[in-house]
């Protein structure tokens, strides 16, 4: 699972090392966070696309989903680039996808968090109802992330699903945590897997727009800067039979 990858900088790093690490490792899915990828903010088809071309099986998003209006028509018709699922049901998109890898399959779902975020529907009601969905489809491989500001709710989410979820990991804050874990009862974890992006910048975005935004309290545009970029993310290892995670390593490549 990559974390947030970050406007054309972010596209290109991802292109160049995410083919190889996924041999090297014998990657079976990888799930890459892209809410961001476009130029400029949000995620376009065209974006998309070039998440799918370095290697994505899942693009995954977030509070800025809907940013760019020329993505909703794909959401709808794009089974494998999902949206929050506990958005309005009849926003554009879906909250989650089933993967068919043949020997098994895996069922990747997308939440929001709601503390400092948007009022949408809890979370935690959100992912029991899919997980009642999900039993009844005999899906024992199941991928969460959790696109949240606080790290108490992520953590709250990674418990209550330990032993439900094969692996929980948040996104959103663009800053990888060093909590990377299996919790007591099978279930991967990581607060947060960071950003794939320029590593001199905030957040990704280029340094002086950010700092005068903090002085000034204007509205900015933003924009990504070129330079030094990092992949970073985290590899689980999961046993497909019976969904329970053996290890979560941090992924960061520079």
């Amino acid at each position: 699972m990559i974390g947030d990858v970050v406007s054309e900088c972010g596209c290109a790093f991802l292109r160049r090392h995410l083919p190889g690490y996924k041999r090297m490792r014998h990657v079976d899915i990888c799930i890459v966070n892209g809410e961001n990828s476009a130029k400029g903010n949000g995620i376009t088809p065209a974006s998309a696309q070039e998440l799918f071309d370095a290697g994505a099986d899942v693009i995954t998003t977030g509070n800025h989903v809907y940013r760019r209006a020329e993505v909703y028509d794909y959401l709808d018709t794009q089974p494998f680039v999902i949206r929050p699922a506990n958005y309005p049901e009849e926003d554009p998109g879906r909250g989650y996808c089933i993967l068919d890898k043949g020997a098994y399959r895996a069922a990747v779902i997308n939440l929001s968090g709601t503390l400092y975020m948007e009022n949408i529907e809890n979370p935690f009601n959100r992912i029991d109802k899919i997980l009642n969905d999900l039993q009844k489809e005999r899906i024992s491989v199941i991928l969460l992330d959790f696109h949240a500001e606080a790290t108490s709710e992520k953590k709250a989410m990674g418990f209550y699903l330990d032993g439900r979820a094969s692996a929980v990991a948040g996104t959103h804050t663009h800053v990888q945590t060093s909590d990377a874990c299996v919790l007591p009862k099978g279930t991967g974890y990581i607060t947060d897997l960071g950003m794939t992006g320029n590593m001199q910048s905030v957040l990704g975005v280029d340094t002086e727009i950010i700092i005068n935004k903090f002085k000034n309290f204007m509205p900015a545009r933003f924009a990504t800067p070129d330079g030094p970029a990092s992949m970073e993310g985290c590899l689980f290892e999961i046993d497909e039979k019976t969904g329970k995670c053996r290890s979560a390593e941090y992924v960061r490549i520079v």
